[in-house]
């Protein structure tokens, strides 16, 4: 299991909230219909905070299986309620109430096997006509991606490092057809956002919050993180060009869609 980190996760607070803030956006209005709200995956609370703006008069609950996160979340708002729930496990998933109006997750879901399954679930929470919004990275064809995951897969590291599958996406047109099937109605988009980063280091930090974070925990010591690191980071600077200033255009897709039950 991943252990997260709440300070390294939040070194890059308004980039990663920002997708959470344009999800919210395609809620229905606070016309105070909505008064039961669910973030899963709520990390340390910066998700669930833009929904207590959306919704400030509605009860908002955020939900995470990482202690350390629920531990910074109610730390820095602790306004609102928050509760441990690992969402890949289906009898946790399904003790949750079933009468939200809106269920939300920003950036939670890649982490959670089998959407065939989850999906349903989630729309389960969800009282008759409540929404549910949903933001995952789709950023696997981007140079860092394909980094990482070709020196995982060198015969250096293929021995060392777990090969199975980190993130559980689904494609587009699977989420279509799921949604399809399971909602009442439904909309998919996609948007990539073009974040300017001070330099290459800082690409290697975001990811040492993400991406980084279950290879680094399996190597058995400082020295094998900081050698596999180095390997990663010499050809993150080939891949990403520097602009006149010296900072970095790092660009970041990432898949939505919000869905009527």
């Amino acid at each position: 299991m991943v252990v997260w980190d709440s300070a390294q996760y939040l070194r890059f607070k308004n980039e990663r909230t920002q997708p959470s803030r344009d999800l919210a956006m395609q809620l229905p209005p606070d016309d105070g219909s909505v008064k039961r709200v669910l973030d899963i995956g709520c990390g340390p609370g910066n998700s669930t905070a833009v929904l207590r703006d959306r919704y400030p008069h509605a009860e908002v609950l955020g939900v995470d299986n990482s202690p350390e996160m629920i531990d910074a979340a109610r730390k820095a708002h602790p306004d609102i309620d928050f509760a441990l729930c690992d969402v890949s496990k289906p009898a946790e998933l399904a003790a949750l109430p079933d009468d939200f109006d809106v269920v939300f997750s920003n950036a939670c879901i890649q982490w959670v096997p089998d959407h065939g399954r989850l999906i349903p679930e989630l729309l389960a929470r969800l009282r008759q006509g409540g929404v549910l919004a949903v933001q995952t990275p789709m950023n696997y064809e981007e140079p860092i991606h394909r980094i990482i995951a070709e020196i995982v897969h060198s015969p250096e590291y293929a021995d060392r490092l777990p090969q199975q599958r980190e993130f559980y996406n689904l494609t587009p047109p699977e989420y279509w057809e799921l949604l399809h099937a399971a909602a009442a109605s439904f909309r998919i988009w996609k948007i990539t956002y073009m974040h300017t980063l001070p330099s290459h280091e800082a690409i290697m930090d975001w990811y040492r919050g993400t991406g980084l974070r279950p290879y680094l925990q399996a190597l058995p010591d400082d020295e094998a993180r900081k050698a596999f690191e180095s390997k990663v980071f010499a050809k993150v600077c080939e891949a990403y060009p520097t602009q006149s200033d010296g900072s970095i255009i790092f660009p970041f897709p990432r898949f939505f869609f919000t869905a009527v039950k």
